[in-house]
């Protein structure tokens, strides 16, 4: 089985990506879980802290290893010399950035295929934006996200 590369801004982890983290490495050899750099997205969490925040999010899947990446997503799977990109898709309206991207991607880099999972459906409204809104805005948001993330985000936002 080839090593699947599971890319994104993880602003915070959620559950919903830790959901499909933990069903990607049933399917596949390795998961690198890619955290990206993406200052133009004006990420809450820095690099490092998003890095260190899905490391502890998945240190109980073996074959899961996180790292940061700045550059293009085609080269960094070259580089890790894996052959899949995996996304997620929770709603139709995600479809047509992650069909964008993957056509991308397959100009790009023709030998990496993209895999779509979709989340557990108990998982699919919850995004990285809801959390950080209900986070900053006093709410409780440990139903959506791993304790060290909520504990994280409470500190954040000054009430720790």
């Amino acid at each position: 089985m080839p090593t699947v590369i599971y890319p994104g801004t993880f602003d915070p982890i959620t559950n919903g990506h830790t959901d499909l983290i933990e069903r990607a490495g049933k399917l596949f050899d390795q998961v690198v879980v890619a955290v990206a750099y993406s200052p133009k997205k004006q990420p809450l969490l820095s690099l490092e802290e998003r890095v260190e925040l899905v490391e502890q999010a998945t240190s109980h899947l073996d074959n899961v290893r996180v790292t940061g990446f700045s550059n293009l997503l085609a080269e960094f799977v070259r580089d890790q010399g894996a052959s899949v990109i995996l996304r997620g898709l929770r709603a139709v309206s995600d479809f047509e950035y992650e069909f964008q991207l993957a056509d991308m991607n397959r100009h790009l880099a023709p030998e990496v295929e993209s895999v779509f999972l979709t989340p557990a459906n108990h998982l699919s409204y919850i995004s990285s934006t809801l959390i950080r809104e209900i986070a900053s805005l006093g709410g409780d948001v440990s139903e959506f996200v791993a304790p060290v993330v909520a504990e994280a985000l409470n500190r954040k936002f000054g009430r720790s």
